[in-house]
């Protein structure tokens, strides 16, 4: 069975995009951090919470470091699995916030990559208002879906890294 685990406190902390504090409040931050879970017995998502407050500006975009990754055993069927981010239903209804690439896809060998299959959340404020996200506060959901690749379409390719990936050389794979 998959499962969410803290990335190493090394990780999250360059990967946070927070600069010129202490370290011990850092650690503070990280330790804070819980992994995603349903908030009732019925949700399809698990809840990724704020690792720390932030004013999102009006008009801006931010990426929020999770200190999560989501991780599927290679030698298990778990590999026909993808987990799914979206944002909070109450803060698009509400704001519009939404993900800067509209819909997270965490591929099953993402945990396999060199940045330890951090999950990194990029959300986007259009309105013209900020929007306090709180510490330990519920801001995005993350669903595991099953799905299946068609006949003919499979690839024996690896990848190692985060957005974008499966296409770093910049070349068109269809063929």
């Amino acid at each position: 069975m998959s499962r969410f685990e803290k990335v190493s406190f090394e990780r999250w902390k360059a990967d946070c995009g927070v600069k010129g504090l202490p370290e011990g409040e850092l650690r503070q931050w990280y330790d804070s951090i819980r992994l995603p879970r349903q908030a009732t017995a019925a949700s399809a998502g698990c809840d990724f919470c704020m690792p720390f407050n932030l004013s999102l500006e009006a008009g801006s975009t931010f990426r929020i470091a999770t200190g999560m990754r989501w991780v599927t055993e290679p030698e298990k069927a778990e590999r026909d699995r993808v987990l799914l981010i979206m944002p909070r239903s109450g803060l698009g209804f509400r704001y519009g916030i939404r993900l800067s690439n509209t819909v997270g896809v965490i591929d099953a060998d993402y945990c396999d990559s060199d940045n330890e299959g951090h999950i990194i959340i990029s959300m986007h404020n259009p309105s013209d208002k900020a929007v306090p996200l709180e510490a330990g506060k519920p801001f995005a959901q993350g669903i595991v879906v099953k799905y299946e690749i068609p006949e003919g379409a499979e690839s024996d390719d690896s990848r190692n890294g985060g957005f974008g990936s499966t296409d770093r050389d910049g070349t068109d794979r269809q063929q």
